[in-house]
Formats: structure tokens, sequence, C-alpha cells
């Protein structure tokens, strides 16, 4: 399985420059290329997080619409283990401060960045990302044999980390379960 990086950012340039840099510069264990995949619509991007997992995310802090720090608060509550950084040609102090404290941001990278100092950092976390998830799967593996995680219990938490939102279904008041349009944006 290959993991995918999100990239948003309302100018389709600044997503250009970053897919060309991560494809050449940016690889897994096995030497394999992420999938990356982009958006200028951060409510599309919200949409596409609720289909599949991203090993990572990168923002732009300012996008009409939705800025980075709603759109990345809304993904935390998706994909709670997804490691977030936030682009931002501003220096603003204030959106910073939220950005940590409201969406659980890892990096605040400055517009133009450095390659090098970008990429460096997208490995490391990563890397520090790929430690966390062995961490709960090895945890799991404690607790089941410690008998205070079933299997079936250890398996939802498995296809959780996977598929976020695969585990839970929306149930009406009838007991009937509710499928939801595609085509619906939630926020």
């Amino acid at each position: 399985m290959t993991d995918r990086i999100l990239l948003v950012d309302d100018e389709p340039g600044v997503l250009s420059a970053l897919s060309r840099l991560l494809r050449l510069g940016l690889h897994d264990a096995q030497m394999n290329n992420y999938v990356v995949e982009t958006f200028t619509d951060a409510r599309l991007a919200l949409e596409r997080a609720r289909e599949c997992a991203f090993a990572l995310v990168v923002s732009d802090y300012r996008m009409p619409g939705m800025n980075g720090v709603e759109f990345l608060q809304a993904l935390r509550q998706l994909q709670p283990d997804c490691p977030r950084i936030i682009l931002s040609g501003y220096a603003d102090l204030n959106g910073l401060v939220a950005a940590i404290n409201e969406a659980g941001i890892t990096r605040f990278v400055s517009k133009p960045w450095n390659d090098h100092d970008l990429l460096c950092s997208m490995r490391q976390i990563l890397k520090i990302r790929d430690l966390h998830l062995e961490n709960q799967r090895l945890a799991d593996l404690v607790r089941q044999q410690q008998g205070r995680l079933s299997a079936q219990e250890a398996e939802l938490r498995r296809l959780e980390r996977l598929e976020p939102g695969i585990t839970h279904v929306n149930w009406g008041p009838d007991g009937s379960f509710i499928l939801e349009d595609p085509g619906d944006v939630r926020l």
C-alpha cells in the first residue's frame, strides 16, 4: 500500500511546485514515491479525506472559503494521526497560534520555502508518524495478549487507521443505516 500526501492551496502554481518537489525528493522506506493529491478547494480536499487516509497534509494558510486553520481542524477530526503542515506567505502571529492550538499543526513553513528544509521536515515528520503508528500497533498487540483488547477491537483499530471512518455507521431513528450522498459537503 502506497501512502498518500495531500496538498491544499488555492494557487495552482504552488501545488505544481510542491508536487514536483515531492515527486523528485520524497520517497518512503522502500524508495517508492508517495501518491500526491492536490486540491485548490479545501472543502473538496476534506471530502477526499473522508474517503482515504493520508500520511501527511500540507495546506496554505490563506485560502478563500475556508482558511488553512479551519481546514486542518476539520481534517484533524477525520484523521487525528495525520500530521499537518501549514504554509503561509504572511507573518500572522495570531494565525500561527490558532494553527498550533486549534488545528494541532506539526510545522509552520513560510513561503517561499527552502526546498531542502521542507523535504527534511517532511521526512522527519513521516518517520515520527511511522514510529507512532508502529507503537500503537505494538501497544494493541500487548493489550490483546493481556486480554484487555479483543482481536476484533484490534482489527477495527487497524482498519480505522487505514481508512478513517470505515468503522463508523450513521444510524437512523428507526434502526436503519443512512448512506451519505458523496456530493454533500460536510464540515
